[in-house]
């Protein structure tokens, strides 16, 4: 019997059954690459801020637009964007809202300077003197633990129902806010600062001017902001006292009627009136306090 050897061919491996996985073998997990976080962060940057700052907002708007289109926000209670929309829309189109706007601003701006002269000078007197603090402080720190809303009987009957109480009410929010920050920022001015002025040979009003004042300005603006916050809620107080004109008046109105949706509207007139108002004076520390660097977030 004769066996024949033939020789081997080639072998083809795409023929050759492929081996799985031995059994009681795991699978290795697909590896994913790895995204930094400073590359995230870079992501999120890139989308401009504006929009970033507005998806809360929005998101608010659309959850409340869909309980009230479902039935969870009854309209008595609260009505749904879009009626308060087209009350907005009415009220402007008739006048009503940009003449209780124009009524509302000048009240705020007259309380404004009034509050803003009056505490800032008692903060100079107080800051810069020994003397002026022993005479001013005490008593400002007295009247400023009163509840200053509590004061309102009293306004009218001193001042009247006019314009007066209402003009008196926001000074006097705005002028301890003042005081208070222009007198902390006035007191933590360095030393060494101002023994270095003085041995640049300034006097004392130079010491005042170049050292003093520059450097209250932070606590300063950051009064200012308060003030301005103070101002729109005193608003609120003092167009309840026997007002005729106003954003106040349009709610008084709106309440008597159960007008839910000019309330609101009212309410979001005073929220972009106050926002408006800090947007400025955030501008002006930028403008003013470019010297100061700080730290802005990572």
């Amino acid at each position: 019997m004769t066996i024949s050897h033939a020789p081997p061919g080639p072998t083809d491996l795409s023929a050759a059954p492929e081996k799985g996985p031995a059994p009681g073998s795991r699978t290795p997990p697909a590896l994913e690459p790895i995204v930094r976080a400073s590359v995230r962060r870079a992501r999120l940057r890139s989308v401009p801020r504006w929009v970033r700052r507005t998806v809360g907002p929005l998101l608010l708007l659309a959850l409340w637009q869909v309980f009230s289109a479902t039935g969870v926000l009854h309209p008595d209670v609260l009505a749904s964007p879009g009626t308060i929309a087209r009350a907005g829309g009415d009220l402007i189109a008739d006048g009503t809202l940009p003449a209780a706007m124009g009524v509302s601003l000048q009240r705020v701006a007259v309380g404004l300077v009034l509050g803003g002269v009056v505490g800032t000078a008692l903060a100079l007197v107080s800051g810069l003197s020994r003397l002026g603090e022993d005479l001013v402080d005490a008593t400002v720190q007295m009247l400023r633990t009163v509840p200053w809303v509590g004061l309102i009987p009293l306004f009218i009957i001193w001042l009247g129902i006019g314009e007066a109480p209402k003009v008196a009410l926001i000074a006097l929010g705005v002028a301890f806010h003042l005081y208070l920050n222009v007198y902390a920022g006035i007191r933590g001015v360095d030393v060494q600062l101002i023994e270095a002025g003085e041995s640049l040979g300034l006097n004392r009003w130079g010491l005042v001017r170049h050292v003093v004042l520059p450097g209250a300005l932070p606590g300063a603006m950051t009064g200012l902001r308060y003030s301005l916050a103070t101002a729109w809620l005193a608003l609120v107080f003092g167009e309840s006292i026997n007002a005729d004109a106003g954003i106040g008046f349009l709610m008084n109105q709106a309440r008597e009627f159960f007008r839910t949706d000019v309330i609101v509207v009212c309410l979001v007139v005073y929220a972009f009136l106050g926002l408006t108002a800090d947007v400025i004076v955030r501008t002006l520390e930028r403008l003013l306090l470019q010297w100061r660097p700080t730290f802005t977030g990572q």
